[in-house]
């Protein structure tokens, strides 16, 4: 048979009907462009991802999430119809010119879209290394995206109105003003970013608060224009990256790196219940163990001052109280906690007294950092304390409940006559 000829038959009948040459001809062409597609992404795409997986990389599973050929094989099809679209008869050229634009544009576009794929891989790669919490570097990738989609619009742009794109660029220059302002936000973020990198303000994982914005949690993500933060009842706040610079907020990473925390608690005291220690007083103290040897030295100490007074009045003499004993048991309980850092800073203090009592400041650091370890240690030594006031013969004060005042009613009844 005579396949030539056949063809040649077969052309000369189309080209009475120039509508339905130009229909096959455009049907030819869209199947080779889905046939290119197929071999593109189904042959050389799986082979090189095949390929890969024969290389023992940790980053594998990244690679096998975001492909970076499968994205650029998109352009294969584009160019197909670029090319191809020309060899279709009975096509007008504007309809020709469009369609190559058209495909010209996208090659531009998938080119975009695949450089950007590759920064994203390129950031979870890096996002690994241990050094990247200290380091972010999404925010700069960020930045080169937003040049790169630039460009890439400035690319299409130029494609349609069959201008170059410095000759654009020459053109936006006299709209640098409003750029400027339109991209306002995203210059402040950029500084903002830089400053926060080159301080060493912030890093992913540290526990920020920041009460303007009601953020009080873990820094989960940085990028360009935000920072992340999930706070501790599990919501999340995003903060403009420009906030960090030009407002307050409080970065606990010192005290996670020092690897304690501080408990600073008062205890408030009823002064009315502050008084002088008589004998009696001091021998049931004595048979605390960490009251023993205090109470000798100071009852010496107190002797040894008295015998240099020229007055014998007892008013002028030092005398222990309940309160100073108080103190010093609570410095020497802290002392032996085991939950408390002994390397930092202990104090027991007495502060202003006010209308609610006297307050005694209990300021120590405990040697962990776990929240649910830090509340436990600071409620059991509060616990001890306040239920051992009452031996040193000191009254918590407590404004009256209910339940004092019923009690009080019940006593003022009691005691009334019968009339």
């Amino acid at each position: 048979m005579d396949y030539l000829g056949f063809i040649r038959e077969i052309r000369t009948e189309l080209s009475h009907y120039p509508w339905l040459e130009m229909l096959l001809g455009l049907a030819v062409l869209i199947i080779f462009a889905a046939l290119a597609n197929f071999v593109a992404k189904r042959i050389i795409v799986r082979g090189i991802r095949h390929l890969i997986t024969k290389f023992k990389s940790p980053n594998q599973s990244i690679f096998a999430q975001h492909s970076v050929t499968r994205r650029f094989a998109n352009i294969v099809p584009a160019i197909v119809i670029m090319n191809g679209i020309t060899t279709v008869p009975h096509l007008s050229a504007k309809f020709i010119t469009f369609v190559q634009m058209g495909a010209q544009a996208f090659i531009f576009l998938t080119l975009a879209l695949t450089v950007s794929e590759a920064l994203n891989i390129f950031n979870l790669i890096y996002q690994r290394n241990p050094k990247s919490r200290n380091k972010p570097i999404k925010g700069y990738l960020q930045l080169i995206k937003l040049i790169l989609f630039v460009v890439c619009g400035l690319m299409i742009l130029g494609t349609f109105l069959k201008k170059d794109v410095f000759t654009l660029l020459a053109g936006f220059g006299a709209m640098a003003a409003v750029l400027m302002l339109v991209f306002q936000n995203t210059i402040l973020s950029l500084v903002a970013s830089v400053q926060i990198a080159s301080y060493d303000m912030v890093r992913i994982g540290d526990w920020i608060e920041m009460p303007s914005l009601n953020a009080d949690g873990d820094v989960i993500d940085m990028s360009l224009h935000t920072v992340t933060v999930q706070n501790f009842d599990k919501t999340f706040t995003t903060i403009p990256t420009n906030k960090l610079v030009t407002d307050t907020f409080r970065n606990w990473r010192g005290m996670s790196n020092s690897g304690c925390r501080r408990i600073k608690r008062s205890i408030f005291l009823d002064q009315s219940s502050v008084h002088f220690m008589n004998h009696e007083e001091q021998q049931k103290l004595k048979n605390f163990l960490l009251l023993d040897r205090y109470l000798d030295a100071k009852q010496s100490e107190i002797d040894e001052f008295n015998k240099h007074l020229n007055s014998q009045s007892q008013y002028n003499q030092r005398r222990l109280t309940n309160l100073g004993t108080f103190r010093a048991y609570v410095e020497f309980y802290l002392r032996q906690h085991q939950g408390i850092a002994q390397n930092q800073t202990i104090l027991v203090r007495q502060l202003q007294p006010t209308s609610q009592g006297l307050p005694l400041e209990i300021y120590a650091f405990t040697n962990t950092i776990a929240w649910a370890s830090y509340e436990a240690i600071q409620s059991d030594i509060f616990d001890h304390l306040i239920a051992i006031i009452p031996e040193f013969g000191l009254r918590i004060y407590q404004a009256p409940s209910g339940y004092d005042l019923q009690k009080l009613n019940s006593i003022s009844s009691i005691s009334q006559p019968e009339l």
